[in-house]
């Protein structure tokens, strides 16, 4: 009887050691930002600085993150880490966007370990007069 509690109590402590040591799940972060549109006039094509705060589920600010910008046509790209207050400032030069269209979206892709990855194919929309 001895020898089956003492077997018991390993495998108990077993058990709670995967548990406790078990990685957790990433949790779900947002992107916002300052603006939600931007146009553009004449031979302009730059979008100007747009401020960018990521934070999490509980609204908390998500420091360090990764933040990927790319233009309507996927062309052009730019990329920030944000600050501890969860907030970066980021512009797009040379904004083209897609043949035909007067209108597109800025799309986002905001990484931070811990985290789900943030994508938004809608983030700002872009419109050319």
């Amino acid at each position: 009887m001895v020898v089956l509690t003492i077997i018991g109590m390993i495998g108990f402590a077993v058990i709670v050691s995967a548990i406790v040591n078990a990685p957790t799940a990433p949790r779900p972060m947002y992107a916002t930002p300052d603006v939600t549109s931007i146009t553009l006039s004449g031979n302009n094509s730059s979008t100007g600085p747009i401020g960018i705060t990521v934070s999490n589920f509980d609204g908390e600010p998500v420091g360090g993150c990764n933040v990927v910008l790319r233009d309507p046509s996927g062309n052009v790209a730019s990329g920030g880490l944000t600050d501890s207050s969860g907030q970066v400032l980021m512009q797009l030069n040379n904004i083209s966007l897609p043949v035909g269209k007067h209108e597109g979206y800025v799309t986002i892709k905001a990484m931070a370990d811990g985290y789900l990855d943030h994508d938004d194919d809608h983030f700002v929309k872009i419109i050319r007069q």
